[in-house]
């Protein structure tokens, strides 16, 4: 899903920490109030801008909607027309994630004509993009390809490589839903070359995942180890040891099901470390079986009191899944 965004402003709210993002709004409501009081409308829009996306980021999407549409006001009053469009498009997105599909439509549509007004082509190629994301979820294939591709033209024109990447992975996803895997390989690497081109480790580890699901789709399994270990350095990277346990119990199940035993044994003991620290007894158990069904004749600290052989079937190709979370 896109990020929202108060391009008129270097606001940094870059994550949905509920204690940061608290302390945010009382700064905010401080700002709101002093701007006021000055009688500055621009900064009083702004700061409401601002109100928006804390209380979105904490997930009280309306009454950051409430803030949205009190910034349209203020902007469209002082004939800020950036600044209106970009919390039209915030609104848009507040309602997409409401699942209010007409209403991000309508909001949308609103920007996107205020940023070919103006002639912001980056502003238009992300609104574009929203829009496909949207027709896309509702099944119509045909006008979101043509969107992602529109976004994609724009994204190269202006020399906005992040536009361009994003572009690639949303038809990249496009084409995994309708079940054209081997073209929606081709647009990830596309979106991979960007993503490293530019530094995001982040969208690289994003898309490094997307590889690894459409690789497992086609039963290409040794492609499913590459793209895990790269996905894994990533995650070890930018700290994110949740999908760091969750990668490495991905790359226990793909080295036992190459017969790699100390490899995956290896692997699953990672990732066992990881649950515990994290507090995951649930994890921890499942992981803990999986350890006991590799290790046949050895014992080791507590992860079984009595040898078991590995299953047969879980080296059937058929049904084998390597995926212990959902498709984002």
């Amino acid at each position: 899903m896109p990020e929202e965004k108060n391009r008129s402003i270097n606001f940094g709210l870059t994550h949905n920490d509920v204690k940061e993002n608290k302390k945010v709004i009382e700064i905010c409501e401080l700002d709101l109030k002093n701007s006021r009081i000055s009688g500055n409308r621009k900064e009083e829009g702004n700061n409401l801008g601002k109100l928006g996306l804390a209380y979105s980021h904490l997930g009280e999407i309306r009454k950051g909607i409430e803030y949205y549409q009190q910034t349209v006001e203020i902007f469209k009053e002082i004939g800020d027309k950036q600044g209106e469009e970009i919390a039209l498009e915030n609104m848009g997105l507040a309602y997409t994630r409401l699942g209010e599909i007409g209403k991000a439509i309508e909001y949308y549509e609103q920007a996107l004509e205020l940023s070919r007004e103006t002639e912001n082509r980056e502003s238009e190629g992300t609104v574009i993009g929203n829009l496909g994301m949207i027709y896309s979820s509702l099944g119509e294939t045909g006008k979101a390809i043509e969107f992602y591709e529109y976004a994609l033209k724009v994204a190269r024109e202006t020399g906005n490589m992040g536009g361009e990447r994003n572009s690639f992975g949303n038809l990249g996803n496009l084409y995994y839903q309708m079940g054209e895997v081997g073209k929606a390989i081709e647009y990830y690497e596309r979106s991979l070359k960007i993503s490293r081109e530019i530094g995001d480790k982040r969208g690289e580890g994003d898309v490094l995942k997307n590889l690894v699901i459409a690789h497992n789709r086609l039963g290409e399994i040794k492609k499913v180890a590459e793209y895990s270990e790269q996905e894994l350095e990533i995650l070890r990277e930018i700290g994110e040891k949740s999908k760091e346990g969750q990668t490495l119990e991905r790359l226990g199940l793909t080295y036992s099901f190459f017969g790699e035993k100390e490899k995956a044994i290896e692997n699953y003991e990672q990732a066992l470390t990881i649950s515990r620290e994290l507090g995951n007894k649930r994890q921890e158990e499942i992981i803990i079986e999986k350890l006991r069904n590799l290790q046949e004749t050895k014992k080791t600290d507590g992860y079984y009191k009595q040898k078991t052989e590995v299953s047969k079937s879980r080296k059937k190709k058929n049904g084998f899944s390597l995926f212990c979370v959902g498709r984002k």
